[in-house]
């Protein structure tokens, strides 16, 4: 895969929305995974699948006029938020994803469970996120949600995917679920017939190396942004967003163009063009 390919006009609907929390649920639920496969390099232990592009757009397409009333009404998606007293993104995800699948109107979903327990005696073995019973396949669901945002190094290969912390990296991410989070056959005493990792974000890629090719794992329906240790050339048209918004920027400039850039995710005041800045290491000047 090539960059030139992922130049398209991709559908980005939560951007015609206007409410803040509002734009990022549609993002949560109508936005593809950040991987279309499994990687082949990836050891399976145990199975499990990414949905289908057109999944998450017919659910946004059904989920399309309630969210066009909370633009307007936004009161009860506000309430549901304030529950959520941690900061990370990654809960926050997750609240959304509940939040839609409690609206059971709008999808054929029956959620049956969150944040489930697997104990054995005093020892717990792990938590499902969500169980789910498909009313139109009449299957149970095991659903793993993640919002994850990688930068790419080296060759792009999967050993090469690095978070904000440099011990999470998409390989560990993607084991950990085959290994641990997919393990269980059962839940809430039913069996479980399908496994979902829905795995959404960003990834990034070095800005030096932009013409690279793309390892076919790679999901093109996903915007792709650019990070680097130097500052773009045209950086006056970039500013820092706050953290909710690496979920979806609101849909205003949120701050001034910085004359100093930190560690952080920056974006076009006039596109959609993303920069995840990351300072040099002090260290590596001196190697």
């Amino acid at each position: 895969m090539h960059l030139i390919f992922l130049n398209t006009d991709l559908d980005e609907r939560w951007l015609q929305l206007s409410q803040p929390l509002v734009r990022q649920l549609a993002f949560c639920i109508g936005s593809a995974n950040i991987l279309g496969c499994l990687p082949a390099e990836l050891p399976i232990t145990h199975s499990f699948q990414f949905h289908e592009n057109a999944v998450w757009v017919k659910h946004l397409d059904n989920y399309w006029l309630r969210l066009q009333y909370l633009d307007q009404h936004p009161d009860e998606l506000i309430r549901f938020l304030q529950q959520l007293k941690s900061t990370r993104l990654g809960l926050r995800f997750e609240m959304f994803i509940w939040f839609w699948l409690l609206d059971h109107q709008y999808h054929p979903y029956q959620l049956l469970g969150h944040s489930i327990q697997k104990i054995a005696g005093a020892r717990t073995l792990g938590e499902l996120d969500f169980v789910l019973f498909n009313s139109t396949t009449h299957e149970v669901e095991h659903w793993e949600v993640a919002l994850k945002y990688y930068l790419a190094e080296r060759d792009f290969s999967l050993p090469f995917w690095y978070g904000l912390n440099r011990t999470d990296t998409l390989s560990r991410k993607l084991q950990h679920f085959t290994a641990k989070q997919f393990q269980f056959s059962d839940a809430l005493e039913q069996p479980i017939q399908r496994r979902y990792c829905i795995l959404k974000g960003q990834l990034y890629l070095p800005a030096a190396s932009a013409e690279a090719a793309l390892p076919a794992w790679i999901n093109p329906a996903r915007r792709i942004g650019l990070w680097g240790h130097q500052i773009p050339e045209k950086s006056q048209g970039f500013y820092r967003l706050q953290r909710h918004e690496w979920i979806c920027a609101n849909p205003s400039a949120s701050s001034l163009s910085p004359k100093w850039w930190t560690d952080g995710l920056y974006k076009s005041a006039r596109h959609e063009h993303y920069y995840m800045y990351r300072q040099p290491s002090l260290l590596a000047n001196h190697v």
